[in-house]
């Protein structure tokens, strides 16, 4: 089982991305000689590029990415086999739970561990090409994946199949919640008393600060970095043999690898594996719609297979003049929508998007509207519009790809000015987008902040942009979550070559790209997600 469901995943074009990306993880993580930035940083100092070296940076970088980034790209296992029925079937099978959450990890496992695999094998190329040390020792190189990175990845497709059992965690807010809990773990663990050896960065960082200080450099521990750092100069490097892992801390991850596959199958103790016999499943997901294997019977009068639909439910549509165009007619069936048509399907958008929001969510929403509105702009901008356009991310995610994860496609694909629909879709995003961050503007418009008002309307232009594209391009709204939430922590992080909102500021005075290039990536992505549906659509007809 474990083997099918891994080979299942790397069938898929998203599998071919994330290897892709482990390659450029690696080209981060051994940057060049005169780069001005570094993984691993001791002061002004680092590790001459030998095996040792390269081995330990390009494994601690794997511990923190992939086990952030690799959780998004193995999670949804159970899920996808409750959403194709295959559920079902392993219901009516003698396999036990346990054997069932024991497979899933391990596939997991297989899928995290052939990222890390392909981030190992660019180990040596990097050596070469950075051209320090060419003498190549695969011990060396090797030797921190398997201690370091992979019990990490262990416990990463553990929690994977947990929060997939757990009917709160197996929605969009898992996804938030992992992302606000991964970071703090690993912070935590870059302790050299962490629990389990941690991140693992204990070894190696006594023995890099002892190599220093054998040389005469004294290191304070707060001089010692791990992640992308920029420096502002080349770091000196030094020779470093690697790091001796004895049998203490060996033990610790092995005892580490052991807590996965406890993690991994605790939820035999509630999970009925889609039994409709052993209870209610899974229950009802985000949208409200009974998942397969609960046993449930939707609500109303059914008919029989086949039988014919009563003249009396269906009601006409009027097609718009679309002149044969291409696709419909860009024009006739967008354009021509705007009007009295269009402000009510707008309305209904609307509607369809706040539809399930609980009240605690409007109570999140009102505060800080509230306290956007009695902060100095200053604050504002740099405070609360990050948080206010992080508050809505469930809610923007659903964007362009509500229709497919509910089967509503076809149906859908019928309505006569699709893309007018499609447009509707992406305004209700923008309605969202200057809701929760109104109290920010309404703070800049009365500070006559001409620039700051302009970065604010393109961010809100731009946010809803990018999740209609990512949302028709891959159906599911995962995607927009995996990638929005990082792209989100680079901008609070002062990254101003990604600010798309106007937060990062030099001189009082927005440091990112230009609004009219940020609302121009939003119409390029609404382009996208526009010409995404109606090759769907032609492709369907």
């Amino acid at each position: 089982m474990a083997l099918g469901d891994f080979r299942d995943r790397v069938r898929r074009p998203a599998y071919a991305v994330t290897l892709l990306a482990a390659v450029g993880l690696g080209l981060l993580a051994v940057p060049p000689a005169d780069g001005h930035w570094a993984i691993l940083a001791l002061g002004s100092h680092r590790g001459e590029y030998n095996s040792a070296y390269v081995g330990t940076a390009t494994a601690l970088a794997g511990a923190l990415w992939l086990t952030l980034g690799g959780f998004y790209v193995v999670r949804k296992g159970l899920g996808r086999d409750e959403e194709t029925g295959v559920g079902l079937l392993l219901a009516a099978t003698p396999l036990r739970t346990a054997d069932l959450l024991l497979a899933k990890f391990l596939g997991n496992l297989l899928v995290l561990g052939s990222m890390l695999g392909v981030l190992a094998l660019t180990t040596p190329a990097l050596q070469l090409v950075r051209g320090e040390d060419r003498a190549v020792d695969p011990l060396a190189l090797l030797t921190p994946f398997l201690v370091l990175t992979l019990p990490l990845l262990a416990m990463t497709a553990a929690v994977a199949v947990l929060f997939e059992t757990v009917p709160l965690l197996r929605t969009g807010l898992g996804n938030v919640a992992w992302f606000v809990l991964a970071p703090a773990l690993l912070i935590a663990g870059e302790s050299p008393g962490a629990p389990f050896g941690g991140l693992g960065l204990g070894p190696a960082a006594a023995s890099l600060s002892d190599g220093l200080a054998a040389r005469g450099v004294e290191l304070g521990g707060e001089e010692f970095s791990l992640g992308l750092t920029r420096v502002d100069a080349p770091l000196e490097p030094f020779p470093w043999d690697g790091a001796a892992f004895g049998a203490g801390f060996l033990t610790q991850r092995l005892l580490l690898v052991v807590l996965a596959v406890g993690v991994a199958v605790l939820p035999a103790l509630w999970f009925h594996r889609f039994d409709p016999a052993r209870g209610a499943g899974r229950g009802a997901d985000r949208g409200g719609r009974v998942p397969l294997g609960t046993g449930a019977v939707p609500a109303g009068p059914t008919a029989p297979a086949g039988a014919p639909v009563p003249a009396a439910a269906l009601r006409p549509l009027a097609a718009p003049a679309s002149g044969g165009a291409p696709f419909g007619g860009f024009g006739s069936g967008v354009a021509g929508g705007f009007g009295a048509g269009f402000g009510r399907l707008l309305a209904g958008e609307v509607r369809i998007l706040f539809g399930d929001t609980s009240r605690w969510w409007w109570l999140g929403a009102a505060v800080l509207g509230l306290v956007g509105l009695a902060v100095p702009p200053e604050v504002g901008v740099g405070a609360l519009l990050p948080a206010a356009w992080v508050w809505p991310v469930l809610l923007w995610s659903r964007l362009g790809s509500r229709a497919a994860e509910y089967g509503l496609e076809v149906l859908l694909g019928a309505y006569p000015a699709a893309r007018s629909r499609l447009v509707a879709e992406w305004a209700s995003g923008v309605v969202l987008t200057a809701l929760v961050g109104a109290g920010v503007l309404v703070r800049l418009v009365a500070a006559g902040d001409a620039d700051g008002t302009a970065a604010w309307a393109a961010g809100a232009l731009f946010v809803p942009s990018l999740a209609l594209a990512l949302g028709a391009l891959s159906r599911t709204h995962r995607l927009f979550q995996a990638l929005y939430l990082p792209l989100w922590y680079l901008v609070v992080n002062q990254v101003a070559a990604l600010d798309f909102m106007g937060t990062v500021r030099r001189a009082g005075q927005p440091a990112g790209p230009s609004p009219l290039l940020v609302a121009a990536a939003a119409l390029v992505l609404l382009g996208v997600a526009l010409l995404t549906s109606s090759a769907r659509r032609a492709a369907r007809a």
